[in-house]
């Protein structure tokens, strides 16, 4: 199409052609703009309808790469002439508007018109053919519709798309599928089908909504990464899709660039610590050592770096930096309290270094003198000149109880090693000019404290100085070029040549003391290129005259010290400067000078503050101490409460004003106060801080974990979870528990007020439904940290006959070798009771799970023992019922066994009231500590019983009346602690006992005695009776009290009383009946008081007598009759005791006679030949007790013999009976009998006071039971077991314990002997069912039965039988007919006879005959008739 126009000539306006030109072009570029764009949409409508299946990139042709690359370069043409285009356009439109306004020719609007009209069909004919176009797409859309509706197999419009998810996250794959008919759908994981069935509830989610196909993956673990096909299937066909998941475990807080993952995959690997820096307690002298480990290999070592105080530290004589791969340490060989502060190491990481700080103390050194003080420390120099310098020290720290009155300057030139003294400074400063040193020479300095106890030991060297003019330096003059070249220019070269200097300036006081003044002055300008020297003048004010200043060497330096000015006055001073050529005029006069006042110390530090800080430290601030530039810092010092010294805490000065205190222990109380540092020595101490207790701050807690489902019902669940890691350092007040619908997006809270117990039903919630759980915990310092979110636990009622899991599984009271384990039993029982409890370990590092004991246990507590020390175990509980095992219980967290050095007992004694206690102290609880005590682990002590009483950290039991029933195991448990805090302490018999006489004592305090009454028989039958107590003062009295009167010494009872022996003693010169009776010694020293009683009575008093008496007869003894053996017993092999001794020296009329309690017994044996007199007692018992005595005598004396059987010796007695029995105990015999089996052993003698008899079957005992009988009889120990059945088969065992001698008999009550006694068991029952339901008559009839003619008869009996028996009367053994006079009447067992009108023919002989299907019996009686007037016949025998 051609446009109209007209050529023109250059220098005419073409306005209208230009317009219509950019027009043409505009429209030009729109178009091809708009073909652009319905190209790139149908390459796209074309593209979504090319598939791929699975992970497939679409890959592009040659010809999609040459259009895309030229659209970029049309398009950024068209855009640079677009936009010039558009500029041209607008400036014709403004053009041509003006001319419209004056213009009257109309060819130019007729242009326009024909330019609107060409653009309008253009448009209309780009329209129909678009129109067109669309029109064939729907065509085809349609009939491509019409074959997808007709049948055909399956295929995916949209494939599924591999993901990559973070865990504990949702995964959601998608697929769109188009097939008619609709497909079948399969989906799998690794080739593996998945059956939402055989996994946890909600753990995977199946849908297909007409076609859209959907697979829902909740919580996702790293074991779900896989890769995952759908298969789709019908009558004309199948087709699969797959796709990849990955589940990445987060390595850091956050996703995306700043995981852990991507900043692994770009940057390396992050470093972090796998040890913690610990406090370091040094001693002065010795060495001490810092390390800790890495988590990842740094590539470059050298860059690990320590730092102290933020001075960077490198190895040097005495310090060794080790860096290695995974580890860095510094060791230093000898430690100096300048090495003391805070230590940091820098690690490099990736992303920002790694950084970690400690503490070191070093403290003093061991004094060279008791009490010497400490040793000071960072001795420097300063301004160095050629012959002289200033030195400075810090004061040391502690000064051991006594004030520094000095201190002692040493120094060493040129390292050679020899130190010599050169100065002595007063105690009130810690700055001192040196003087008289050697230009050009190196000097090292070192210091020490002095006291009234000696000195202490040299502090640490300063750095090597070497002398030389301070202003050196400043006359130089260095200029650089070039590459590392310089140019020095010194001032000393442009000098001029001077023969006489002129005199020093400004002479002035450049530092002013107590004890010296440092003059200062300038160098005379010009000063010359010879070397300089000074002379000083000093003058008093208003003394008019000058006097020169002796020096014992030339000073050189600008600069002097004055040492010997006096207190008081005034000087002023002036210099003189000299050279090789002569003196200088002298300098102006310098200002009056006189000696300063002693420098004070620094006030001590305002507001001192403690605060806890961990289980082991305290935090300290204050006000810092405005002391300016001579502040060098603060010592800090406490105490425990209670003591009156100070310790030290630093040994070098802080300079913050805030600090931590470490190593304390936890629990105790301490005071802290601070002291300013400065160079006039150490402050005053501030005031001590309130006692603080070492305790873990308080903090809110961390997040409960590990969440499960203990019961479920229709609408409501149980929760229970595991209590936080870290308490806060305070008790848990509750929990906070919020609940989430799996199908919702909101959390909801379940519980507004804090739940006390870790166990919480949540109601209201909707069947079917999965919920998930989260809580916080909550303690005084707050709410502490949200839960990660529990598994889904779907609402559904449980019905499994299963019991549920156990919960609050714990363990406690660990060791290196065993450990308590407790839990809760199941809430939800299952189908029954539970009857016992599995328990199962499992090793760190190890996914087996292995049982603990090999049967199930009944209680809920176990001790677990046999497992290997120093490893790490986890345990879980399943409880047990008839349906069998039940779900386990949530695993405890890993328990790693050792030995805790600082674990602590249960402690138990008697306190100062006598009262017996049980006490467990646990510094590290947290405060309020709630102390749970436990006995034999059932619960709470019985409050009845005992009296507990909490004390801060320590909790104590007492024990109201102590007895056997407080025997038994205490344990106690302190809550809510970070670690484990329990023990337990078994209580015995024995310890209670000890403990009981402990508390008497205690009670009531006695004199100790030694020996009690004793009795001797002396060599002439004199009878002394002593006691001995613990030694007595001077003033303690006896009272010796006989038969309730108090008796003194006299001829015939001689008392004696030994108060530095402690010794009572009595000695009655001739025991007669008089003297029988109780003796009392009643003793008294001050408080304490005891009182001891001897009963000299009946057997006891008669024995004494009688020895008396003896060992004053002896002489007749040794020539009459006399026993050579005394009485005594012995048992023998038919348990018999056997009374024996034996006579000598007798002769025919010798006489020898037996008593029992006085009386004789004939019925003992002697015999004259040999002297041996016997008397055998058969079936010893309790009345056989008493005093046996043996007499014998003739014309020549007499002499008997005592055996006291009672108390001890007659336990003595019946104890060997009892061992002799149990060794004559037959072998255990089965025997069956009517109610049962009975196992019994055949002895020769039992006694049961003195026997005990235990049953075992199995290795059980066996106790008395409905089914279980035990007994003994005095020759028979029997067990009967009624009923018997399979489980009583086995092995029995019957233990014999007579004193210490135990003997067992046992016999196998299984396979031939339980059948043959089990017949015979079923055989006597059987008899005995007979027996006792067989026909009886079982009373009434009597033998005879006389009556007199024309009376009633009435004879009664009592049958018995089942069933009920047949009944027949007999007379003269032939059946009696009931007529006329004869009756027979039956009440229940009652049968009644009865004969009326009896005739002499009713005599005879009557039965009643009694008879069932068990047997028969037969009752008879004798009927005799009399006739009136005659006399029954067994009244004539009669």
């Amino acid at each position: 199409m051609t446009l109209p126009h007209s050529p023109g000539s250059a220098g005419e306006p073409r306005r209208p052609q230009t317009m219509e030109v950019c027009r043409v072009e505009h429209r030009l570029e729109e178009e091809q703009s708009e073909q652009r764009q319905q190209s790139l949409h149908m390459g796209s409508s074309l593209q979504r309808r090319t598939f791929h299946s699975g992970e497939e990139e679409y890959q592009f042709s040659a010809a999609d790469y040459s259009l895309a690359a030229a659209l970029a370069l049309t398009a950024t043409s068209q855009m640079s002439g677009e936009a010039w285009l558009r500029r041209q356009v607008s400036s014709v439109e403004l053009e041509e508007r003006g001319q419209k306004r004056v213009g009257f020719d109309n060819g130019l609007e007729k242009t326009e018109i024909a330019f609107l009209q060409t653009r309008r069909l253009l448009r209309q004919r780009r329209d129909r053919k678009a129109l067109q176009r669309r029109t064939e797409e729907k065509i085809r859309e349609a009939k491509e519709l019409r074959a997808l509706c007709s049948g055909r197999g399956p295929w995916f419009w949209i494939p599924l798309r591999s993901h990559a998810v973070w865990e504990h996250t949702t995964v959601l794959l998608t697929c769109t599928v188009k097939a008619s008919p609709p497909p079948q759908v399969t989906w799998y994981k690794n080739d593996m089908h998945i059956d939402p069935r055989l996994f946890p509830a909600g753990k995977y989610r199946i849908k297909n909504n007409y076609g859209l196909l959907t697979l829902e993956i909740r919580r996702c673990t790293t074991e779900d990464s896989a890769t995952y096909t759908v298969m789709v299937k019908n009558a004309y066909g199948q087709a699969s899709s797959y796709a990849k998941v990955l589940v990445r475990t987060y390595l850091g807080k956050e996703a995306g660039f700043d995981s852990e993952l991507y900043k692994r995959a770009m940057f390396g690997p992050t470093v972090d610590f796998t040890s913690v820096l610990k406090p370091v307690f040094a001693r002065e002298k010795d060495p001490f050592a810092l390390s800790c480990s890495f988590s990842g290999d740094v590539e470059d070592v050298a860059l690990v770096q320590w730092f102290q105080g933020g001075s960077l530290l490198r190895s040097s004589g005495r310090r060794q930096i080790l860096n290695a791969h995974r580890q860095a340490s510094v060791k230093v060989s000898c430690a100096y309290k300048e090495d003391e502060g805070f230590y940091t190491i820098h690690v490099p990481s990736p992303f920002g270094a790694r950084e970690q700080s400690t503490y070191v103390f070093v403290r003093d050194a061991v004094a060279e003198k008791p009490g010497a003080p400490g040793s000071p420390l960072n001795v420097q120099c300063w301004n160095v000149n050629r012959d002289c310098l200033i030195l400075t020290w810090t004061p040391p720290s502690d000064t051991r109880g006594s004030p520094i009155t000095g201190y002692t300057i040493e120094r060493c030139q040129g390292g050679s090693g020899d130190w010599v003294p050169c100065h002595k400074a007063p105690g009130g400063t810690c700055r001192c000019p040196i003087q008289g040193l050697v230009e050009g020479q190196s000097y090292q300095f070192r210091v020490r404290a002095i006291n009234r106890a000696g000195s202490s030991v040299p502090s640490k060297a300063s750095e090597l100085v070497v002398m030389g003019e301070l202003a050196e330096a400043q006359r130089k003059t260095e200029i650089p070029f070039d590459l590392g070249n310089k140019i020095t220019v010194n001032r000393d070269d442009f000098e001029d040549f001077v023969t006489i200097p002129s005199a020093p300036t400004n002479v002035h006081a450049m530092e002013i003391r107590e004890n010296y003044v440092v003059l200062g002055w300038e160098e005379p300008s010009p000063r010359g290129k010879a070397p300089l020297a000074y002379a000083l003048e000093k003058s008093v004010i208003g003394s008019g005259t000058w006097e020169a200043i002796g020096s014992e060497t030339p000073v050189k330096s600008p600069q002097f010290a004055l040492l010997d000015l006096e207190k008081g006055k005034s000087y002023v001073f002036r210099v003189r400067a000299m050279n090789q050529y002569g003196m200088s005029d002298p300098s102006e006069p310098s200002e009056p000078i006189a000696l300063g006042r002693q420098p004070a110390t620094l006030p001590p530090p305002t507001q001192v503050q403690a605060f806890r800080d961990t289980k082991t430290s305290v935090s300290l601030t204050w006000d810092p101490v405005k002391g300016g530039p001579e502040l060098l810092g603060y010592y800090i010092y406490s105490r425990k409460v209670g003591s009156s010294e100070w310790q030290t805490v630093n040994n070098k000065p802080i300079q913050d004003h805030r600090f931590t205190v470490p190593g304390l222990v936890t629990g105790k109380d301490y005071e802290f106060c601070v002291s300013s540092v400065s160079e006039a020595g150490v402050g005053e101490k501030s005031a001590a801080t309130k006692p603080t207790r070492v305790k873990q701050a308080l903090a809110p807690p961390s997040a409960p974990y590990d969440f499960t489902l203990l019961n479920c019902g229709r609408n409501d669940m149980v929760i229970g979870w595991k209590a936080p890691k870290r308490g806060g350092g305070g008790k848990i007040l509750g929990y906070y528990l919020d609940q989430h619908d799996s199908d919702e997006l909101d959390w909801h809270p379940v519980n507004q007020q804090p739940v006390p117990a870790r166990v919480c039903k949540v109601s209201n919630l909707q069947e079917g439904h999965f919920y998930e759980f989260r809580a916080r915990a909550a303690n005084w310092a707050g709410v502490g940290e949200l839960s990660a979110p529990s598994s889904l636990f779907e609402c559904k009622e449980w019905t499994m006959p299963q019991p549920g899991p156990p919960y609050n599984v714990r363990a406690s009271e660990v060791q290196a070798s065993s450990l308590m384990l407790q839990w809760e039993p199941p809430l939800y029982t299952g189908a029954g009771p539970v009857t016992g409890f599995c328990i199962s370990y499992q090793e760190e590092g190890s996914e087996q799970w292995k049982p603990v004991t090999p049967d199930p246990i009944s209680g809920t507590h176990l001790r677990v023992s046999d497992l290997q020390p120093g490893k790490s175990y986890a345990f879980r509980v399943q409880a047990v019922n008839s349906a069998g095992l039940g779900q386990p219980s949530m695993p405890t967290d890993p328990v790693l066994l050792e030995d805790k050095p600082d674990a602590r007992n249960i402690e138990v004694g008697v306190d100062e009231e006598g009262s017996i206690y049980l006490a467990f102290e646990a510094p590290e609880a947290p405060e309020p500590s709630e102390f749970q005590w436990s006995k034999d682990y059932k619960g709470p002590p019985d409050p009845q019983r005992v009296t507990i009483e909490d004390k801060a950290d320590k909790s104590k039991i007492i024990l109201k009346e102590p007895s056997l029933e407080d025997l038994g195991i205490y344990s106690v448990v302190v809550a809510d602690a970070d670690e484990d805090i329990s023990a337990s302490h078994t209580l015995t018999e024995e310890e209670l006992d000890k403990l009981k006489k402990l508390s008497h004592e205690i009670k009531n305090p006695v004199i100790k005695l030694i020996s009690g009454w004793n009795v001797e028989v002396l060599e002439r039958g004199e009878v002394r009776l002593w006691l001995e107590v613990e030694k007595l003062s001077p003033a303690a009295e006896l009272h010796l009290i006989f038969n309730e009167k108090e008796i003194f010494s006299s001829p015939s009872r001689k008392i004696n009383f030994e108060r530095e022996k402690g010794l009572v003693e009595v000695i009655i010169e001739n025991l007669s009946e008089e003297d029988k009776g109780s003796y009392t010694a009643q003793l008294q020293d001050g408080k304490a008081k005891n009182q001891i009683t001897l009963a000299l009575v009946d057997d006891e008093f008669d024995k004494l007598l009688r020895k008396a008496d003896a060992q004053r007869r002896d002489w007749k003894r040794k020539q009459g009759p006399y026993f050579e053996e005394f009485l005594q017993w012995k048992v023998t092999e038919d348990c018999q005791v056997l009374l024996t001794c034996k006579v000598t020296n007798t002769k025919k009329e010798t006489c020898f006679q037996w008593f029992f309690q006085k009386k004789e017994r004939p019925d003992a044996q002697f015999d004259p030949q040999t002297g041996a007199g016997r008397l055998y007692i058969k079936e010893f018992c309790k009345e056989d007790k008493g005093v046996y005595r043996a007499v014998v005598s003739d014309d020549r004396g007499e002499d008997d013999t005592i055996l006291d059987l009672t108390s001890e010796a007659l336990d003595a007695v019946f104890t060997e009976l009892g061992r002799i029995a149990a060794l004559s105990a037959d072998p255990l015999k089965i025997q069956g009998t009517e109610e049962g089996i009975r196992i019994f052993s055949k002895v020769k003698y039992y006694n049961m006071d003195y026997m005990k008899t235990t049953w075992f079957h199995k290795e059980k005992r066996l106790e008395s039971s409905d089914r279980v009988r035990a007994g003994t009889t005095l020759n028979e120990i029997w067990l009967h077991i009624l009923d018997p059945k399979d489980s009583d088969k086995g092995k029995y065992i019957l233990e014999l314990a007579a004193g210490k001698e135990v003997r067992e008999l046992s016999a196998d009550l299984s396979g031939q002997a339980f059948d043959d006694a089990l017949a015979e068991h079923q055989r006597l029952k059987a008899a005995a069912i007979i027996e006792k339901n067989r026909a009886k008559v079982v009373r009434g009839l009597p033998d005879v039965a006389t009556i007199m003619e024309d009376k009633t008869l009435c004879l009664t009996c009592v049958i018995s039988g089942d069933p009920t028996p047949e009944i027949s009367w007999l007379k003269n053994d032939q059946p009696v007919a009931f007529l006329d006079r004869y009756r027979m009447e039956v009440k229940g067992t009652e049968v009644t006879i009865t004969i009326q009108m009896v005739k002499s023919e009713d005599s005879g002989r009557y039965g009643v005959f009694v008879k069932n299907k068990y047997g028969s019996e037969t009752g008879q009686v004798t009927i005799s008739v009399f006739k009136h007037g005659e006399e029954p016949k067994e009244l004539k025998k009669m």
